[in-house]
């Protein structure tokens, strides 16, 4: 089993940036691919970006393509979401993913998800 906890939402305003972070931990020992989706208040889930093990670049949804980094440090089990340039509609609660293969991930089939974390961009 592996556990993924969410942290660095909160609410910002428009043009600003903010970095989320997921970390996992359990069977850490294995190789996942890892990502994030968001889902805002009356829509569906929405994936975002993900990211293999195996170090090739990340993968972006054509939606935040351009605004949003994804990162990973593999000694700490970790993946970063760098957003910036936020806007109103980016408001969502955003979810780490991970799964042992990276197009369960990007297709969002993959067997792990974290709990969320809420991100609010005023105008």
């Amino acid at each position: 089993q592996v556990q993924l906890v969410e942290s660095g939402g909160g609410w910002v305003q428009a043009g600003t940036s903010l970095t989320l972070t997921c970390t996992a931990s359990g069977r850490t020992d294995l190789s996942y691919a890892m990502g994030w989706f968001r889902q805002a208040p009356g829509r569906e889930r929405e994936f975002l970006s993900a990211m293999s093990w195996t170090g090739i670049p990340p993968y972006y949804a054509d939606s935040i393509k351009g605004r949003f980094i994804l990162s990973r440090d593999g000694a700490n089990n970790t993946v970063y979401l760098q957003m910036n340039d936020l806007r109103p509609d980016d408001t969502a609660v955003y979810f780490c993913a991970a799964d042992r293969e990276f197009f369960a991930v990007t297709g969002g089939t993959n067997y792990y998800w974290g709990q969320g974390t809420q991100v609010t961009v005023s105008s």
